[in-house]
């Protein structure tokens, strides 16, 4: 049985930069594999290539050499599309754009209306999808009269009402405040863990990274390291190299063991740095 959801083989997406007048590549031969039901953190800063891989895996984007396949599904080839991005649905970095009608309910309906759906089974999915982002109540209210927390996870229900089998989320909480951030991620968790739904997100925030199965760092169009949260965050000095983030306690851990006190560096939360603590002799 077939356990991949997505698979790069080589992937690569160049583009011309008219001011250097050369090609530059966004992704240089990424090799990547993500397991069906896996919960996958993409984390690089801008320009390393995190926001163009995430656009191929809904064939927003076409490879220019290698191949990815969604689901088992190539993308190059167009007859495949639409089955794409039925299979692997995607989530913006603004909510505001991605929200087409003035009550919530008929924009989480917009989607399965236009794969044709039935009423009776729409009227089904619009319910099931707004109780599982805990907007059910909202649901007669006109979206731009929500927070923006509440508009990502009505923009969150519009991709599960056409039931994907992989949701990616490009960054959905940068424009969004604390408590939004909070809201957001707990429900991209909830999704992955109770409903087995395959998630990819790109996020610049350590502390969202920290929930992950397995983080990705891409740098320059490569993969740089990839692993589980404590491996990939107890590189502290690769981490700062490439310009990224470690969450606080982590970077406490290592400052810690730098002046010689014996402590692991793989900590992520405050709890495990109590408990680390209080071991120390």
């Amino acid at each position: 049985m077939n356990n991949e959801m997505i698979k790069c083989e080589n992937l690569t997406y160049k583009y011309v930069d008219h001011e250097e007048k050369q090609d530059k590549y966004a992704v240089n031969g990424v090799d990547l594999e993500v397991q069906k039901g896996e919960f996958l953190v993409i984390l690089g800063h801008n320009g390393s290539g995190k926001s163009t891989i995430a656009k191929h895996m809904n064939a927003l984007l076409l490879p220019t050499g290698g191949k990815i396949y969604i689901d088992g599904l190539d993308s190059s080839d167009l007859d495949n599309t639409w089955d794409i991005r039925s299979r692997a649905g995607m989530v913006f970095q603004n909510p505001d754009n991605q929200i087409v009608a003035t009550i919530v309910e008929e924009d989480v309906a917009f989607g399965p209306e236009n794969l044709g759906i039935e009423p009776q089974e729409i009227r089904k999915r619009v319910d099931e999808s707004l109780k599982r982002v805990g907007m059910y109540e909202y649901r007669r209210h006109a979206p731009h009269l929500l927070s923006g927390g509440q508009k990502q996870r009505v923009a969150i229900a519009g991709i599960l009402a056409m039931r994907p089998k992989c949701i990616i989320l490009d960054e959905p909480t940068a424009m969004l405040d604390p408590s939004g951030r909070k809201e957001v991620v707990n429900t991209i968790r909830e999704l992955n863990k109770a409903f087995g739904i395959t998630i990819v997100l790109i996020t610049h925030y350590m502390e969202e990274a920290v929930e992950a199965d397995r983080i990705v760092v891409m740098d320059e169009g490569k993969i740089l390291i990839q692993g589980t949260p404590k491996e990939v965050f107890s590189n502290v000095p690769l981490m700062k190299k490439v310009g990224l983030d470690v969450p606080q306690v982590t970077e406490l851990a290592y400052e810690l063991q730098k002046s010689g006190i014996n402590i692991s560096t793989e900590i992520l939360r405050i709890d495990e740095m109590v408990n680390a603590l209080c071991q120390l002799k």
